[in-house]
């Protein structure tokens, strides 16, 4: 989708969506992984998980042919796909950044007890047992990205992550062709 593609990975409750949505609110183009991409699947063979999947045949991914697919689209300067994906190994090779938003326990706690029921993580056994243990071991996070404080304030988040970014910077929405990479 985009000239530049970007991808903002997190553990749950870190931030991905509200980043997303300001990331769009300011006019950027993204791709809600979380609500377009993704599944509850065998993270090795990308097959839907059956319901009596074990832990190891049952994650949170996503499809990776439309996620190469939406790559491989260059309509925008830049895209920014947010989500949580336990097979982005399988992709994460045609980003060109890899975000990571960190929170501390304490900022998980406050956000998982605000979740609605509806919401995953929102019931008290969801929330315990695998936000929690994610957030001590990582597991299932992109190694060598970028490293965000995502309890810092919304705006502040999305700066950084926006500075980071050349794409964005030269380019930014509602000024296609300006900047020093214009042709």
């Amino acid at each position: 989708m985009g000239v530049k593609n970007y991808l903002i990975d997190g553990v749950s409750c870190a931030g991905k969506t509200t980043v997303c949505d300001e990331l769009q609110r300011r006019g950027y183009h993204v791709i809600h992984g979380d609500r377009e991409l993704a599944y509850w699947g065998d993270p090795k063979t990308n097959g839907p998980a059956v319901d009596d999947s074990s832990d190891e045949q049952r994650a949170w991914i996503w499809d990776v042919e439309k996620v190469r697919a939406l790559v491989a689209d260059q309509n925008h300067a830049a895209t920014f796909f947010c989500g949580g994906s336990r097979n982005s190994d399988r992709f994460i090779d045609l980003f060109d950044d890899v975000f990571v938003l960190e929170i501390d326990l304490d900022t998980l706690n406050r956000r998982l007890a605000a979740r609605p029921e509806t919401e995953w993580g929102g019931t008290a056994q969801e929330g315990e047992s695998f936000a929690r243990l994610q957030h001590a071991t990582k597991v299932g996070l992109p190694k060598n990205a970028i490293i965000i404080d995502a309890t810092a304030p919304l705006s502040s988040v999305v700066d950084t992550i926006l500075a980071c970014t050349v794409a964005a910077l030269d380019n930014p929405p509602g000024q296609a062709g300006t900047g020093e990479n214009a042709s």
